[in-house]
């Protein structure tokens, strides 16, 4: 019983996360979930026991999921040129193949104001998160002398966040997954020192 309902909690989890993507916190109720997933409304409850409770755990995954993409990359490249290029090209595959379109706390974002506490601190928490990666990421590359940046890497951390968010809107809004590439691409070669 207790591996059906963790497998249950799963698929509401991961239904819960594709209706984040496609249109964030007020787009779904739990009858639109109850009926994907093949469970009674009702019984949606003994998982979650509210739409805040489950929000925030899908939320609190995705951060945990990004949170370890972010220490593989640096483990695995720990170059900093390469490892900002495949922080841009995950987000190009992910939007040509559909698999995550959008980033949820860019989408969530949208909807701050309005979000219960929990969800928020923990969208809040995921843009603290990268941004604190992406700082250390071109700290480490102007200190290697591969970057050239324009402001403090902080400065330059969240522009290049902004950027990559703006660039998932663009594709959306047009529905061309190139503009993703063509919005972010200069913005990386814009701060690579050329040999």
């Amino acid at each position: 019983m207790t591996t059906e309902r963790a497998h249950k909690a799963n698929e509401i989890i991961s239904y819960t996360r594709q209706l984040l993507t496609s249109g964030g916190y007020r787009s779904f109720s739990f009858a639109d979930i109850s009926e994907k997933v093949n469970i009674r409304k009702a019984s949606i409850y003994h998982h979650f026991t509210s739409k805040a409770e489950l929000v925030s755990t899908v939320v609190a995954q995705y951060r945990e999921e990004a949170q370890a993409g972010m220490q593989m990359l640096n483990r695995k490249i720990n170059d900093p040129v390469a490892e900002l290029q495949a922080y841009a090209d995950y987000w190009s595959t992910c939007i040509r193949d559909g698999s995550s379109p959008f980033c949820i706390c860019a989408m969530l974002a949208a909807e701050l104001p309005t979000l219960p506490p929990e969800v928020a601190a923990e969208v809040s928490g995921h843009f603290t998160d990268l941004s604190q990666w992406l700082t250390g990421l071109l700290s480490r590359g102007e200190n290697k002398n591969v970057f050239k940046l324009r402001g403090t890497p902080s400065a330059e951390a969240n522009l290049l966040m902004a950027t990559v968010h703006g660039a998932m809107l663009a594709a959306r809004a047009f529905d061309d997954v190139e503009i993703f590439q063509q919005i972010v691409q200069p913005s990386i070669n814009n701060i690579i020192l050329t040999a």
